[in-house]
């Protein structure tokens, strides 16, 4: 489990080799503290990879040269409460908007076949040093019905619910998902 005394340094470095692995860092706690406590099994999804080259040193396997072997989804899926989750974790450097191309096409592709067969889909954003849920009908629904490049920190506002960190879970969602969904 996280521990509190490193909570604040965790989410205030802010280098560019650190930028995601914060929040990634928050819901994995998190996860585990629903694994632990047996409320739900959510997991992060491994990105395929191939192996093309391998090299042997010392009785061990090197991988020297490896590619992707498909476009990933979201970054993490499980079961809560006999309901399908999947979800992605973003940051945005902006204070003021998220930016679209941050979720890929094929991402929004995969939200809009969650919602079609009635799983629960959502984004975790953190923008301007808050953490945020924003329902996955409501990206959709900002997505289909804007120009925009950017979704606006006041429609994130608006429409998803602000994540407070605290010591255990560390990134309560599921609390959001239970509003919405029971």
């Amino acid at each position: 489990m996280i521990n509190i005394n490193n909570l604040n340094n965790l989410v205030n470095d802010h280098s560019h080799k650190n930028r995601g692995m914060d929040l990634e860092s928050l819901i994995n706690e998190t996860n585990e503290y629903y694994l632990n406590k047996d409320i739900a099994l959510i997991y992060k999804k491994p990105t395929p990879i191939g192996i093309g080259k391998v090299k042997y040193e010392n009785n061990k396997k090197i991988i020297k040269e490896g590619y992707f072997k498909e476009k990933s989804t979201l970054d993490y899926n499980g079961l809560y409460d006999g309901k399908y989750l999947d979800f992605e974790a973003k940051e945005s450097l902006s204070k003021t908007a998220f930016p679209l191309s941050n979720i890929k096409v094929h991402q929004t592709n995969h939200i809009r076949k969650v919602i079609k067969h009635h799983g629960i889909t959502f984004l975790i954003i953190k923008i301007a040093n808050k953490y945020y849920y924003l329902d996955g009908k409501d990206y959709l629904a900002f997505i289909d019905e804007s120009d925009r490049k950017s979704i606006p920190i006041d429609y994130i506002k608006d429409k998803g619910y602000e994540l407070n960190l605290s010591y255990n879970p560390s990134l309560d969602y599921l609390s959001i998902v239970d509003k919405l969904y029971k």
